[in-house]
């Protein structure tokens, strides 16, 4: 297990934990928790370390092997309460751990994540046509698109040297990470969700749709493509901190 983030107790202050997308690392936040005066904790997805080990130890993996595994990351963790940051597939994971943790969760922020409805899973929440070709496409072919589907979904608005690394660290997810269905449903917590005006992977119709399962009290926009968090790191910092410092006031 590895533990990352901002190791210093900060009594009293509300913590944020970072869940990052389908077959990124925990480094991707890396940016938007540098400089944070909260205690940050960056979550790794099971076996992180090499890229194709991990993809091969995955393929057996069940959404409930990811959300224990992110489970014991945080119950190591020693801030009492927390947000919950969750960024595209780790919205997924967001409200499986919102149930887990219910007693220290203080609320959510949704990064253009992908929020099912009704105990649903990350394929329900695709029209239906595109649903059943997912399906036959991630059955068929894993779940590691050729590099140039992730450059397109993924590094549209990205330096060169961005896109180089994220498409060279990607590591193929469990399909049941796609599959299996949250039975659990939206948690009545502050929630907020960052809505991306240019992601290809999550299109603004998709991003409607998860609003709308979400219920969020607050809707905010970054100008960016999927992965904000790379290039647009401090407004989204600000964003989260504002997100945070609402909700410490309301509770006093």
């Amino acid at each position: 297990m590895n533990i990352m983030g901002n190791e210093k107790r900060k009594d009293g202050q509300t913590g944020f934990v970072f869940i990052h997308g389908a077959g990124l690392n925990s480094r991707i936040w890396d940016q938007v928790t540098a400089g944070m005066n909260r205690p940050c904790l960056r979550v790794d997805f099971p076996y992180p370390e090499g890229a194709s080990v991990a993809g091969e130890a995955r393929r057996g993996l069940v959404l409930r092997d990811y959300v224990d595994y992110a489970a014991k990351q945080i119950e190591a963790w020693e801030a009492q309460t927390f947000i919950i940051v969750a960024h595209s597939i780790g919205g997924v994971l967001a409200l499986r751990l919102a149930h887990t943790f219910a007693d220290r969760l203080a609320g959510i922020a949704a990064v253009g994540a992908v929020i099912p409805g009704n105990g649903g899973s990350f394929l329900s929440t695709m029209p239906l046509v595109k649903r059943t070709v997912m399906g036959v496409l991630l059955r068929a072919f894993g779940t590691k698109p050729p590099d140039s589907a992730i450059r397109r979904g993924l590094c549209g608005d990205l330096t060169d040297e961005q896109a180089v690394n994220v498409v060279r660290s990607f590591v193929p997810e469990s399909i049941r990470l796609y599959a299996d269905r949250v039975k659990t449903l939206v948690p009545n917590v502050p929630k907020l969700y960052v809505k991306l005006e240019h992601d290809r992977e999550l299109p603004q119709s998709r991003q409607d749709q998860m609003i709308a399962s979400f219920a969020p009290q607050k809707v905010q926009t970054l100008e960016t493509g999927h992965l904000p968090m790379l290039v647009k790191p401090k407004e989204l910092q600000l964003m989260l901190e504002h997100f945070a410092a609402r909700i410490e006031t309301a509770a006093r």
